[in-house]
């Protein structure tokens, strides 16, 4: 007969429910007051091309010369971006192609300067509505200089009958803000290392094999939240090179599709009684979270490796090949969404009369729910309407705002995941049921995961409050201690 280890969640009332609910959102709520309190994460320094070019010269066709602002690592990416504006504010929408001419140079500390990359006939295209689109000239993903050096000229732009000024904007991430960055980052490290010791000690007299899917589950996603804070991040401001940050994303894209995997696979482990078998559980929902994965670490190498190429690359000038891909992207999401709905309405319609596997099923959905929800709200904040426009890989970076966008993504993540070790997780008195095997209250009656040792059967366990009625005095002060 099948054991399985006991959760603290069938020793928690309907108070200590809501008290779990309040904690886990005061914790997030605090990520996200300090993260107003920090800095900007952008910072910015804006040039009127008037000043940029010689005299006689058009602000249509440049040459423009510029210099960055003195670099460090802690700047960790830089952006230079071109503002169009037209003087004729009732102008209709229009798009206007044209050419632009890149001619990149670095300083290095000793002052000597290095060409690093010239590049010519790089098409663009002028949008503008009530506002002209901002267009990115160049993007780089590490500082290898000190200050760079760019020559930036136009041509197709002097056919547009409209009067224009033009103004570039270079933007790098606020030095103040990675600092804030690395301390909070350690924070997260800290807290998940500790918490993912608690969870292994709190099942240390449990065999593995009668660990609950929920816990298996916990024992591979701790880990795997402790790559997402990445404590390999320093090393960004310690070596000149495109790895670190490879690395960290590659983290963050391993995490997050594990967390989707672990939601298919408990949606529909928590109804499935018996051996669960790799080809028929496991393999559909590897595919399809494969498939997102791939598609994730497909994309950011391909961004990479092309702007190690070209740092003027914008996947504009691949337009077909991205738009497959993003296609092919959302496509799997949409078909990740109706399998997870119909797991998740196929096991609320099986489990409904089932009081412990209902819990289980009802605490992980609300949960899972409310972050969500606020994972929808921060995406909205932060990306608008335009989330997955045709640029939107080398612009995501520049649409953060303030510190709390920052943290309120880590932050959210860490805290749910906080919960829910903490949640099942056993007490630090729970017993197993081998020890009250003689007692008929605690009799198991299949080899599902609700074989717990608050016992199986419902009808002699009548529910109050949410919980099945503690069996004997031992339970209900374990039940308070915790």
């Amino acid at each position: 007969m099948e054991r399985l280890a006991p959760m603290r969640l069938y020793t928690l009332s309907k108070r200590h429910f809501v008290l779990v609910f309040v904690v886990f959102l005061i914790c997030f709520g605090l990520t996200v007051f300090i993260g107003l309190a920090g800095p900007e994460i952008i910072a910015e320094q804006e040039h009127n091309g008037d000043q940029l070019v010689a005299k006689n010269v058009s602000v249509k066709t440049g040459p423009f010369n510029l210099v960055s602002p003195p670099l460090t690592t802690y700047n960790q990416q830089l952006w230079l971006t071109l503002v169009i504006q037209t003087g004729n504010n009732n102008m209709k929408d229009f798009k206007q192609p044209f050419e632009i001419n890149v001619d990149l140079k670095g300083v290095r500390q000793d002052a000597s300067v290095i060409r690093i990359k010239t590049v010519e006939r790089k098409m663009r295209t002028l949008h503008c509505g009530a506002i002209c689109d901002e267009i990115i000239v160049l993007h780089l993903g590490y500082m290898n200089y000190t200050q760079y050096q760019v020559t930036v000229s136009f041509k197709d732009l002097e056919n547009v009958s409209y009067e224009i000024k033009v103004k570039f904007v270079w933007k790098t991430y606020n030095p103040t803000f990675s600092q804030v960055e690395i301390w909070f980052r350690f924070v997260f490290v800290v807290l998940t290392f500790m918490v993912t010791c608690m969870f292994a000690h709190s099942l240390r007299k449990f065999s593995m094999r009668d660990w609950g899917i929920e816990q298996k589950w916990m024992s591979v996603l701790l880990p795997l939240l402790l790559l997402y804070n990445d404590p390999f991040f320093p090393l960004s401001f310690l070596v000149n090179s495109w790895f670190p940050g490879t690395l960290d994303a590659f983290f963050q894209a391993l995490f997050l599709c594990a967390l989707l995997l672990f939601w298919l696979c408990v949606y529909h482990g928590i109804r499935v009684q018996g051996e669960r078998k790799f080809l028929t559980f496991y393999l559909p929902k590897l595919v399809i979270v494969g498939l997102l994965w791939l598609s994730a670490v497909t994309l950011g190498i391909w961004q990479t490796v092309n702007e190690l190429q070209d740092p003027t690359f914008s996947i504009n000038l691949d337009i077909a090949n991205f738009q497959g891909m993003k296609v092919f992207f959302l496509i799997v999401v949409a078909f990740y969404i109706l399998y997870l709905i119909f797991l998740l309405v196929r096991a609320c319609s099986e489990l409904k009369n089932m009081p412990y596997s209902d819990l289980r099923l009802k605490f992980l959905t609300a949960l899972t729910f409310v972050v969500l929800v606020i994972s929808m709200v921060i995406l909205y904040l932060r990306f608008g309407a335009k989330a997955l426009q045709d640029n939107f890989v080398a612009e995501l970076s520049t649409h953060y705002h303030n510190s709390a966008e920052f943290l309120s993504f880590y932050g959210l993540l860490n805290f749910y995941l906080y919960t829910l070790a903490f949640v099942y997780s056993p007490s630090k008195n729970a017993l197993y049921d081998s020890q009250l095997k003689d007692n008929p209250a605690f009799s198991m009656v299949n080899d599902s995961d609700d074989e717990v040792i608050y016992g199986s059967d419902y009808e002699d366990l009548p529910l109050q409050n949410g919980r099945a009625n503690k069996v004997t005095t031992k339970y209900q002060d374990d039940s308070d201690s915790d």
